[in-house]
């Protein structure tokens, strides 16, 4: 048997604080503080908050592939993250590859598979219709049912080309016989964004919607679009994807004075805007969103609670007796600290979330 783990003092989301005492790759009891049993003991002292493991909805985590890729463990357990979802990076030819790559690393990954069988290969993979193979897109959803949680289509003038909002119409179809939801990226069009919108069902993700670009959600008035409105009550998810040029201070403003928020914050992080910006890290992403003034619990229910819905494993966006230890610890440190946005924009804030360390199925590994 494993030795027993003692997380002790460690504080909720609530301000109440419990040791959690960790065995055989479980929680196996939450109890009051200074009062959790176990051969080694790490005490916190009050000062580190515990969530459930923060997910990260869309990451590009196949390294094989430049620039959209990076190690998987680099962009997750590392970086205070339990479990990614890759967003795209492989289609049909190469999801097995990056199923492979997954075994290998610690930290827990899902997928969404790209409608073209090349993925991110070429950054035009939407250009040319006859990557979009159903035949080859069906049999890998059957090989990887288990890792695949959804089909990622990028609609922007650069990926479709001259095919405008075609591929999303060949997607909306390969979604209804898979049975699996669309992310959908948003960006420069054409295609417009009003024709993107009205092909989006419940369930499916609209990942960039935070993006200053001229195609957004807003209007030139700042004022939420009408087909943006009835998306989001036919329940569609949005999803911020900060990535090089999808987060904008100004559009996250719209969004807030209008109370449309986030469901999931996540990063669209891989090799270079995690080394050189904006992105960095998804502590850095969180603590934008404090700047912008939302709660510490709306913020971490997005990276928690509300991704573990989406994915249909709650389990992952709770702390409970029983379950596989999957934990972040982190602290809100009063730290100056410069943001920057997508565009270049940069805000400053006096509190910065720090990651401190990780539960990764049971294992706790100092961050």
């Amino acid at each position: 048997m494993a030795a027993t783990l003692v997380l002790r003092n460690v504080k909720r989301i609530d301000g109440s604080s419990s040791d959690i005492v960790l065995a055989n790759s479980r929680i196996v009891d939450i109890v009051p503080p200074n009062t959790g049993n176990g051969e080694k003991v790490i005490d916190f002292k009050n000062n580190v908050y515990v969530s459930s493991g923060w997910i990260d909805m869309h990451v590009h985590a196949f390294p094989d592939f430049d620039p959209y890729g990076d190690e998987i463990d680099e962009i997750g357990y590392k970086l205070g993250v339990t479990t990614i979802v890759d967003a795209g990076s492989t289609g049909a030819d190469q999801i097995h590859s990056l199923v492979n790559y997954s075994k290998r690393a610690k930290t827990n990954v899902f997928a969404m598979l790209n409608i073209s069988q090349i993925g991110l290969k070429q950054i035009d993979e939407l250009s040319n219709l006859t990557w979009l193979n159903e035949e080859e897109l069906l049999k890998a959803v059957g090989n990887h049912k288990d890792f695949i949680v959804g089909l990622k289509v990028r609609i922007s003038k650069s990926v479709v080309g001259r095919n405008g909002v075609e591929p999303l119409k060949i997607a909306r179809n390969f979604s209804k016989n898979t049975n699996l939801p669309l992310m959908v990226h948003i960006g420069s069009g054409p295609p417009d964004i009003k024709e993107v919108l009205e092909l989006l069902e419940e369930e499916d993700i609209l990942t960039h919607y935070l993006n200053g670009k001229s195609n957004n959600l807003f209007g030139d008035l700042g004022e939420p679009l009408s087909t943006f409105l009835q998306a989001i009550k036919r329940g569609v998810h949005l999803d911020v994807g900060h990535g090089n040029a999808s987060f904008s201070f100004r559009t996250a403003e719209q969004a807030k004075e209008h109370g449309i928020k986030f469901d999931t914050i996540s990063t669209d992080i891989y090799r270079k805007n995690r080394l050189h910006g904006p992105v960095f890290s998804m502590a850095d992403l969180l603590t934008k969103f404090l700047y912008l003034g939302y709660s510490l619990q709306e913020i971490i229910d997005a990276v928690t609670v509300n991704a573990a819905r989406w994915l249909k494993k709650p389990e992952l966006g709770r702390i409970a007796t029983g379950d596989i230890a999957n934990l972040t610890l982190f602290s809100v440190e009063d730290q100056s600290v410069v943001l920057r946005d997508s565009e270049g924009e940069e805000r400053k804030h006096d509190k910065k979330i720090v990651v401190k360390g990780v539960v990764m199925n049971g294992e706790y590994i100092e961050c």
